[in-house]
């Protein structure tokens, strides 16, 4: 995960987290401005309004979405390793940005009226398209089983992220990158070994 580097992207990383607690992009600017630690005013001087602020917060998105996918074009690193490292990067984000999923179903619900909608659904496209490719030689499977594959993998990766107080998956599992790992390659082992 990329690091802040200003107020501006500050107001935008509080956005997208309060998006996904409330489950909707409806979020006020002042809570937005609290949660960011700035005043209102913060928000009017960088971005105008409410709503090109919401533009802005879907650009971050998607900027973010590509940089969590990146690995997969390491090539330094075999197909595995880039599943492994990309899904761990998809968990990270999915922990701090709960509002992934909001964005990426209110896009849904306007692609064809909206330019940015569109723009975020062709990107999530090509992202997964891009992770089933590798995962699909990974796990060595194509066809129906590799979309039962696929469905089950990315069910085990974002479920222990979506919020849920599961004792299962408790702190340290959610904070540490190693341990993330070894969960990954499990799910990838079992996978593979139920051919």
């Amino acid at each position: 995960m990329r690091e802040l580097k200003n107020i501006e992207e500050k107001i935008l990383d509080r956005a997208l987290y309060l998006f996904g607690k409330n489950g909707s992009t409806n979020v006020s600017i002042r809570t937005i401005a609290k949660e960011a630690e700035v005043n209102v005013s913060a928000i009017n001087y960088y971005f105008g309004s409410k709503e090109n602020m919401l533009s802005n917060v879907q650009e971050f998105y998607i900027d973010n979405t590509i940089l969590a996918y990146s690995e997969l074009d390491n090539e330094e690193l075999s197909d595995e390793e880039k599943v492994i490292l990309c899904a761990n990067e998809i968990m990270e984000y999915a922990l701090r940005y709960p509002g992934v999923l909001v964005m990426q179903r209110e896009a849904a619900e306007l692609e064809e009226k909206d330019e940015m909608a569109t723009k975020i659904i062709n990107t999530t496209k090509e992202m997964h398209n891009k992770l089933n490719n590798i995962l699909s030689r990974v796990i060595g499977s194509e066809g129906k089983i590799f979309e039962y594959d696929r469905m089950i993998f990315l069910s085990s990766i974002l479920h222990p992220t979506n919020g849920s107080k599961i004792e299962e998956f408790n702190e340290e599992f959610m904070e540490n990158k190693q341990v993330r790992i070894e969960y990954i390659k499990y799910i990838l082992n079992r996978l593979k070994n139920n051919k």
